[in-house]
């Protein structure tokens, strides 16, 4: 029959009537529900429409599966059928021999009395493949059959068997979660006392590639998984059983063990498709890593001086290997970014985009820091160890990062200074040359005009020689710096070898060159002033040991 006619109107007028019943059903179903049987009873075939199907359910279990029509949904006219069916299960006056089919013209209509339950069309027999009249009456079966068991699940002595089962069952998993626990605690201290002490690190001769306390580490972490796992899977099985022992959590009971294992279905299937991606990440990423673990290797020769370069610094090693693994890994991602799962997708491109906005517009200062680090490394400024003066700070050298470099003061104090801030500042690195050339410690006294010259490098080469710790070779020397308004500005000279202990060398020193000018009655015209004094501004010997001062013993003679 054509899809718009009426068999209350035959020929053109049937046509005609059809076509505006149509028109009516397309415009009134936005605004009113539709019945199925107004819906199915126009008849379209199922090779006009895009088939959607849905299962009709009772307690979880499917009894028959429906289609749906351009004007309803399978999933709406399923659920409506299932509600119906559990209505008329629900009503005691209703016997399950009750239910029965009753054909006529292109559909066969199942009543459970004189309640409608659904209605069987041509097209539903089509998408079967069978007869109406044959599918009819499986369904009129499978509707019995439903209703049998969903009163008997209903009845006192089934929920009362229920609640005993789940009692049981709760009973047991709370012994199996005790006995999981004490299981789990017996194989912690077994493999603590056993396993730990065979665990021995994976090396070639000095080199360890895993060490036996990550080792330990990565078997604890496998039994924790191992423990919760089984945790889990107990906890689903108990979950399912208690849901399945009532009707109305049975179809939970049903769904649940899907809920579960659908996810890790998907990722199966996502994993399946990808294995041949999966299988050149694997091989490219063990390549990689031997390739790095060679190269740092290498890099760990040359920095214990066993390897050596030409013209290639000890103290590059580790910058420059940092260099080439920041290299190679780049290289690796770009090699093996087109088989990443999932990395041709917008929102992988879109998360891609958005990290590299925030990584150019947050990090410019600390990849300004870390550029500088390097180039303070190549340019051998100064390394750990060494004392240096960077703008106002002057310190030891404790730490060499890529961003910032540690400082400790003489003061004892803790001084970071950005990379970049020390490639804009000058640098004076106290230490450098002092273990190869020696460091000049410097210091100038202001004496008068009337003191000859001579006598006055005389005595400061003398108070040089009597300080401890000082260079002979190369000597210390005396320059005549400035002739001033009211004194000679002498400055002496001397040698040390080790920058760290400058400031105790300036100490004994200056206390030298005072003993020294004060045994000789030479004044020191610091601060300077406008009239000789009556007396000489000296301190004289009998008071050089004034309180609270202490004199040394004097050296016993031989034979005393």
């Amino acid at each position: 029959m054509n899809q718009h006619s009426c068999p209350v109107f035959p020929g053109a007028a049937g046509r005609f009537a059809g076509l505006v019943l149509a028109l009516a059903l397309a415009i009134l179903t936005p605004l009113a529900p539709a019945s199925e049987a107004s819906i199915l009873a126009t008849g379209t075939p199922a090779a006009d429409l895009d088939i959607d199907t849905a299962p009709v359910e009772i307690d979880g279990v499917v009894l028959l599966r429906v289609r749906g029509a351009s004007s309803l949904a399978a999933g709406t006219r399923a659920r409506n059928i299932a509600r119906r069916i559990e209505d008329a299960a629900a009503d005691p006056t209703v016997a399950p021999d009750a239910v029965r089919s009753v054909g006529g013209g292109e559909q066969t209509s199942i009543f459970a009395g004189d309640r409608l339950l659904m209605i069987v069309t041509d097209a539903d027999a089509r998408l079967e493949q069978m007869d109406r009249g044959e599918l009819a009456r499986l369904h009129v079966d499978r509707i019995r059959r439903a209703i049998v068991e969903f009163r008997q699940a209903r009845t006192p002595q089934a929920l009362r068997a229920g609640v005993a089962y789940a009692a049981v069952a709760t009973v047991l998993v709370v012994i199996g979660f005790a006995v999981l626990l004490w299981g789990a605690r017996r194989i912690d201290r077994i493999v603590e006392q056993r396993v730990h002490t065979r665990i021995r690190s994976l090396a070639v001769q000095s080199f360890e590639f895993v060490r036996a306390e990550r080792i330990g580490a990565a078997l604890r972490a496998a039994l924790r998984g191992l423990k919760i796992l089984a945790a889990l899977v107990a906890g689903l099985v108990y979950a399912d059983f208690v849901l399945a022992q009532f009707p109305w959590t049975l179809p939970l009971s049903r769904r649940l063990l899907d809920l579960a294992l659908d996810p890790l279905a998907t990722i199966a299937r996502a994993v399946t498709t990808r294995i041949p991606d999966l299988i050149f990440l694997t091989v490219l990423f063990l390549v990689f890593r031997f390739l790095l673990r060679m190269v740092r290797l290498f890099f760990d020769a040359v920095g214990r001086g066993a390897v050596t370069l030409p013209k290639f610094d000890r103290d590059w090693a580790v910058p420059t290997y940092r260099l080439l693994r920041f290299g190679i890994v780049a290289f690796a991602l770009v090699v093996a970014y087109p088989y990443i799962p999932g990395s041709q997708s917008d929102a992988f491109k879109g998360i891609s985009l958005f990290l590299g906005v925030l990584l150019s517009i947050g990090s410019s200062s600390a990849i300004a820091n870390i550029i500088a680090g390097y180039m303070m490394t190549y340019r051998r400024a100064f390394k750990v160890g060494d004392r240096v003066g960077i703008g106002e700070a002057v310190g030891d050298v404790t730490e060499l990062r890529l961003q910032v470099t540690h400082l400790r003061s003489l003061k004892n104090e803790e001084i970071t200074i950005p990379n970049s801030q020390i490639l804009n500042a000058p640098v004076v690195n106290y230490s450098a040359l002092a273990r190869s050339k020696g460091l000049i410690l410097h210091t100038q006294v202001g004496i008068g005009y009337e003191t000859p010259w001579r006598q006055v490098e005389a005595m400061l080469l003398i108070a040089a020689e009597r300080t401890p710790g000082l260079l002979k070779d190369p000597p210390p020397f005396v320059h005549e710096h400035e002739l001033g308004d009211f004194a000679v500005q002498y400055e002496l000279n001397v040698y040390c070898a080790d920058a760290h202990e400058m400031i105790h060398h300036y100490s004994e020193l200056h206390r030298n060159i005072l003993d020294v000018f004060n045994e000789h009655g030479v004044q020191i015209m610091t601060p300077a002033y406008e009239g000789d004094p009556r007396q000489p501004k000296v301190v004289a010997r009998k008071d050089w040991f004034a309180a609270p001062a202490v004199a040394p013993e004097a050296p016993r003679e031989a034979g005393g």
